[in-house]
């Protein structure tokens, strides 16, 4: 039940003038995708990844913590996906919009921070710049962009090297989550498109480029492959799915847990 208590729109209006006045007062928003995840993973991959963790999270916290959640962003900036049926994105302006119109309503209200807890890669750098958007609009309240995957110790010692450097999308970490999390959504097909890959030279980057890194490349999926699948699943499993699960759970449970004991970020007295 303490999830349900930590939902903002379950609250009364009352009960969120009351929550939006508490010190340090503080909204997740978690934001997601509607896009291809391989033949074997469901749509709602990432938004089902970043609801499920955050609830976790907050399950965690002391009941007196002055947190809650918004609505999920569910339909994302997805348009390296457009050529997979199923794919659904919105326009990186409609997006920039959205974040500005609900973070100026729920900054008035009062609320110390804001933090977007995103799912979906192919949006980090532009939830990035909506924050800082947002923060110069809005200098009262403090903006958090956060992605699931970013900053997880560790995490390297769960998946192997191949996996962590080009298993961008629905590959073993993905697969084997969803396995752990809700299994009846996850097919039986276990694609592999390292083989597909490494068959184009347009997928090998020369020394010191990399799909996504210091010096990345802005592709789309259809560069890179034939099933959706950038990375391998074959050795997906409930179990690694686990391990991924507690380990994803524990770090940003402490990270809240830091953020709600604390006066940071330093933010202005008023809003413009």
């Amino acid at each position: 039940m303490t999830s349900q208590l930590r939902r903002f729109d379950h609250l009364t209006w009352p009960k969120a003038e009351e929550a939006a006045k508490r010190d340090g007062a503080t909204l997740v928003w978690p934001f997601g995708a509607c896009e291809q995840h391989g033949p074997h993973l469901p749509l709602v991959t990432d938004t089902f990844f970043s609801e499920r963790i955050l609830e976790a999270v907050l399950d965690g916290l002391p009941d007196a913590t002055p947190i809650w959640s918004l609505p999920t962003q569910a339909v994302g900036f997805s348009p390296e996906h457009s050529s997979f049926p199923g794919s659904i994105s919105i326009s990186a302006n409609l997006l920039l919009d959205l974040v500005m119109d609900i973070g100026k309503q729920v900054s008035a209200m009062g609320f110390r921070r804001l933090m977007f807890f995103n799912a979906h890669g192919g949006q980090i750098g532009l939830l990035q710049a909506a924050a800082r958007q947002l923060r110069v609009q809005c200098p009262s309240m403090a903006v958090l962009p956060c992605f699931l995957w970013s900053g997880v110790p560790a995490l390297e010692n769960l998946l192997p090297n191949q996996e962590t450097e080009v298993g961008l999308h629905a590959g073993l970490a993905e697969t084997s989550l969803m396995l752990a999390l809700a299994p009846d959504l996850v097919g039986c097909e276990r694609p592999f498109d390292g083989d597909h890959m490494s068959e184009h030279a347009v997928a090998t980057p020369p020394q010191g480029w990399s799909l996504e890194g210091a010096a990345p490349w802005a592709w789309i999926t259809e560069d890179l492959s034939e099933s959706g699948v950038i990375g391998d699943s074959r050795d997906s499993n409930p179990s690694l799915g686990k391990d991924l699960e507690e380990l994803l759970v524990s770090h940003w449970t402490k990270l809240l847990t830091n953020l709600m004991e604390s006066n940071w970020p330093p933010v202005s007295s008023k809003d413009q």
